[in-house]
């Protein structure tokens, strides 16, 4: 018994020291999170593009070779 009590202060410590760390975090302006969010979409899709591309051009040169 001793053990899950130990295990339950364990547990409300951990809880307790992540809501004191969440209390000093700064959370994004909602200009800074769609800025953000803009710029993730836009390099996913430059990304995209480019896997893409690469593929094509692999593609034909092997193509080629064989």
């Amino acid at each position: 018994m001793s053990k899950l009590r130990e295990l339950i202060m364990r547990m409300a410590s951990f809880f307790s020291d992540v809501a004191a760390e969440l209390r000093k975090s700064t959370w994004p302006t909602r200009p800074e999170l769609l800025d953000s969010t803009l710029v993730v979409i836009l390099s996913v899709i430059a990304l995209a593009v480019f896997v893409g591309i690469s593929d094509l051009v692999l593609m034909k040169f092997l193509e080629l070779i064989l």
